[in-house]
């Protein structure tokens, strides 16, 4: 009942569902000598992979705004974080998530793939299927650049100058209990923050990186950050 764990409780929806949609299936081709998957189920792993992922990138700079708010302003903290705008908060991240979700799906999908239909990769990923158009990919390339920028670069400066507002506040107190508590505050929602933008960054923002790289990378973000998510918040609370 308070906006932090309001918004916690949305970044595990995001992120169950965000695993659900690949490791089931990835667990399933590793298992199995015949690694198939139809043309509807690929489309459709893509764009649950970008909604639930793209909404995740919004709901962590949401998240940096609410310590923010809670360190810099305390005592307007209540007046400022209504449930009315924790829940457009809210809301506006699933609506931005999907948003850029439908734009970098249909740039994709909208290209043939007439040639090789063998993915080098564990799930229907933008770039592995972008290499295997049969036609320029450049400009589904630029679109999926320029939404990144929006829902990976935006919020992470919003992150930046929240957290440097943050460090200003706590580095000013007189109290070092009070500077012990803050830190310990943003210390989980920083380590999520670094672990999975670090990663998507890498992944999306760099075209140039070889595709073993991505590969490892998006190992990262899909499986292993996902999975430590529950772990930091449960113990850090």
């Amino acid at each position: 009942h308070t906006p932090m764990y309001f918004f916690l409780c949305n970044l595990s929806l995001a992120d169950l569902c965000f695993s659900t949609n690949i490791v089931p299936q990835a667990l399933v081709h590793l298992l199995s000598r015949k690694k198939v998957i139809s043309f509807t189920r690929c489309a459709a792993q893509l764009l649950l992979f970008f909604i639930f992922g793209c909404t995740q990138c919004a709901l962590l700079a949401v998240m940096s705004y609410d310590r923010y708010v809670a360190i810099c302003n305390p005592m307007y903290y209540p007046t400022i974080m209504t449930w009315k705008v924790c829940v457009q908060l809210a809301v506006g991240s699933w609506a931005s998530g999907i948003l850029v979700s439908v734009v970098d799906a249909t740039f994709t999908l909208r290209l043939p793939y007439r040639g090789s239909n063998s993915i080098a990769h564990f799930f229907c990923e933008a770039p592995a299927l972008l290499i295997l158009a049969t036609t320029d990919a450049r400009t589904s390339e630029m679109a999926i650049f320029l939404m990144g920028v929006v829902i990976l670069l935006m919020p992470v400066s919003l992150i930046l100058v929240s957290y440097g507002h943050i460090i200003v506040t706590v580095v000013r107190m007189k109290s070092a209990a009070g500077r012990l508590k803050a830190f310990s505050t943003c210390g989980s929602h920083l380590i999520v923050v670094i672990l999975f933008y670090g990663s998507a960054i890498v992944t999306y923002m760099t075209p140039k990186s070889s595709k073993e790289l991505k590969t490892l990378v998006s190992v990262f973000y899909t499986m292993v950050t996902p999975m430590l998510n529950p772990l930091i918040y449960s113990l850090r609370n």
